[in-house]
């Protein structure tokens, strides 16, 4: 499959996130199109079509015990209900079309004071990770978001998740604190580390 095709899978066009490093790099606030996709990959909105991979992987994250709370994926309908259509984006095989992560979110708040304010997830393919596809995909849905006027991205995460700790925090989030004990996970009081991204270009 080419990438014509592949981005045709959902009619709209595949998106390469253009220059900069791979995984690693320091923190800091960088430019929100300051990392490039791993050879191979791009950055295309999500669609109906990638249910099936965009919830396996989901369910792969879960099973990890340290990517949130649920247990269990949702059907699509229930995924997708709440998310912000234009902030929804997967990372797919330019030669195969197969899907490879995605990132997604849903605003915190119905109130329109909070209409700049996002909490998003992102999950990458168990056989994928450490090759720079989280960063790419977050990367793009940093660049997304402020071209649709999000000021602040949220994003709560297990503490043992070191992983996305890291990634975060090189992409320019900022640990706001620890929410102690939020939640019981298979029986146990977990706390979850909240992050956000203010952005210096939306709701300036």
């Amino acid at each position: 499959m080419t990438r014509d095709e592949m981005a045709g899978r959902c009619s709209h066009p595949a998106r390469t996130v253009p220059g900069g490093e791979a995984d690693g790099g320091s923190g800091g606030l960088p430019p929100a199109g300051g990392t490039a996709a791993p050879p191979g990959v791009a950055i295309r909105p999500m669609c109906e079509a990638d249910a099936d991979e965009v919830l396996a992987i989901y369910q792969a994250g879960l099973d990890t015990g340290d990517a949130g709370f649920e247990t269990t994926a949702p059907g699509w309908e229930a995924f997708s209900r709440g998310k912000l259509p234009g902030l929804s984006h997967v990372a797919a095989d330019t030669a195969t079309g197969r899907v490879l992560g995605w990132v997604a979110a849903s605003p915190v708040s119905s109130r329109c004071v909070y209409a700049g304010v996002v909490e998003h997830s992102v999950y990458v393919h168990p056989g994928r990770r450490t090759h720079g596809i989280g960063r790419a995909l977050l990367t793009a849905f940093i660049a997304a978001g402020e071209d649709a006027g999000v000021w602040t991205i949220q994003a709560g995460i297990f503490p043992e998740n070191t992983a996305s700790l890291r990634l975060h925090e090189a992409l320019g989030f900022r640990t706001v604190g620890v929410r102690e004990r939020l939640g019981r996970h298979h029986g146990v009081w977990r706390d979850v580390v909240l992050m956000e991204r203010r952005s210096t270009v939306a709701g300036r």
